[in-house]
């Protein structure tokens, strides 16, 4: 006769074995895959599990440096992942990140595309909530940024120097919508021969930082 912790061990392990398949075979969604919390111990984060469990490699180092920023300093954070199940290292990548800090919740989306040449297209976006007027979060925040007003309630703000970063503001009272945009083309890992062998001035040899 099979003891409560035997009956309560048998469940916990049925349940990881059918998240498992799921996660191998892709059908635990019609979007994609929710991939269960990692351990606050991991040595990896969960969207770096997932896309190298489906078979991405190509675009991995952008998608781990971008990953591994975004959820820096939170709780916890789970993520699902959408990719080309015929080419997973030869096609796109996007993913929702939802994060979870001590007193807010945060949603991020990383996406890769593969390139031509081993390089790759990579973008991220952290969506939060400030609870405060939008003109105080530039205030504070963006002083030394151009703003480009767009809509009465919705201005893009942006650093000459930096590009291919944005900060979007969008009045949402009593708060803020708070949308911090990152994008770069062409990046290829610094740690492959042939982004060894270009110019250590083209931007191409950058690996992603956070914005």
């Amino acid at each position: 006769m099979k003891t409560a912790a035997t009956q309560r061990s048998a469940r916990l392990l049925s349940i990881a074995t059918t998240v498992a398949a799921w996660a191998i075979a892709g059908t635990a969604l019609a979007q994609g895959v929710l991939v269960p919390q990692a351990p606050a111990a991991a040595p990896q984060d969960t969207l770096t599990r997932a896309a190298t469990s489906v078979g991405i490699k190509r675009c991995l180092p952008a998608i781990t440096r971008l990953a591994t920023l975004t959820v820096q300093g939170s709780r916890g954070h789970d993520v699902l992942l959408d990719w080309d199940r015929k080419r997973p290292d030869d096609g796109p990548m996007f993913s929702l990140v939802g994060i979870q800090y001590p007193n807010a919740g945060v949603a991020a989306s990383i996406t890769a595309i593969p390139g031509d040449g081993g390089s790759c297209t990579v973008s991220a976006e952290r969506i939060s909530v400030a609870p405060f007027t939008c003109q105080s979060v530039a205030e504070q925040e963006l002083k030394d940024y151009q703003m480009t007003r767009l809509l009465p309630i919705y201005a893009v703000y942006s650093d000459p120097k930096e590009p291919t970063s944005s900060v979007s503001l969008i009045d949402s009272p009593p708060g803020c919508l708070v949308i911090r945009r990152y994008v770069e083309y062409g990046w290829r890992d610094p740690a492959t021969p042939a982004a060894a062998s270009a110019p250590a001035a083209a931007p191409a040899g950058q690996a992603p930082k956070r914005r």
